[in-house]
């Protein structure tokens, strides 16, 4: 059994991937409406009746705006961590509610999920390995800074999609209020394009088949200031380096 992984969209305006192992399927987070995520899947041929779970990084609207209604309406378990749960609306159903432990990896129809805690302005931010036994997919899409543990969780991996929020010199001299530069720029905000091309140079990438970046700001970062920032710790040539858009997302890899 492949395991292959594809974006419904990555930005502010909404996030989503999947993850499949043989015939089970996952979706990372929905930050997109109810229509919008159907037509979503329908792109990479998956209906939301294929979908075994959803499990959900944190509460911020475009990752946690649409799990509720879409989960609701499709009868999907919902994995997340108990201070995430806290801010799903009171009339979602507790049978399709799944807690989990921020440290312990879980198993859904044969794909082990490992979530992990990381540094960000939410309640109990995590994100998430994928693991079929034989490859592994590591998604970070929300984090102000990498530590150890996060590195510990990255090395080694088939496939990488890894933060590129923002270029810092394009934040700073950009229309955005002081605040709300300190809050994307500070330790609990988004990783920069610097930050994230220095992790991969932390980290053991010699099995490393598909790296994407993801979570890229509209106003305040470019596709290519990001490809070139990971293309230049890699040491590889910018055309390997994918790039997770708002709109498309990005089609199935396999790994």
């Amino acid at each position: 059994m492949a395991l292959r992984f594809a974006s419904l969209g990555s930005g502010s305006s909404g996030n989503g991937l999947v993850v499949e192992c043989g015939a089970t399927r996952v979706l990372m987070d929905c930050g997109f409406a109810l229509g919008d995520t159907a037509l979503r899947l329908g792109r990479l041929g998956l209906a939301p009746g294929d979908l075994a779970a959803i499990v959900v990084t944190h509460e911020h609207s475009d990752h946690l705006g649409g799990v509720a209604r879409f989960a609701k309406r499709h009868a999907i378990p919902v994995r997340l961590p108990k201070g995430t749960a806290l801010t799903l609306p009171l009339d979602f159903p507790a049978t399709l509610v799944r807690f989990i432990d921020p440290h312990a990896a879980f198993d859904v129809d044969g794909l082990l999920v490992d979530p992990f805690p990381v540094p960000h302005d939410a309640r109990e931010p995590v994100q998430y390995a994928f693991t079929d036994g034989a490859a592994r997919l590591a998604v970070v899409t929300d984090l102000g800074m990498s530590t150890p543990h996060v590195e510990e969780k990255l090395t080694g991996c088939d496939a990488l999609v890894l933060e590129c929020n923002h270029d810092a010199r394009m934040l700073e001299g950009g229309a955005y209020p002081r605040v709300l530069k300190e809050r994307i720029s500070g330790r609990f905000g988004h990783l920069d394009n610097d930050a994230a091309a220095a992790i991969l140079t932390r980290i053991d990438c010699s099995r490393l088949k598909h790296i994407v970046a993801a979570h890229l700001s509209k106003e305040n970062n470019r596709p290519d200031l990001a490809v070139g920032a990971l293309a230049g710790s890699l040491g590889c040539e910018a055309s390997w380096i994918g790039v997770a858009s708002q709109d498309e997302g990005f089609a199935w890899r396999s790994v």
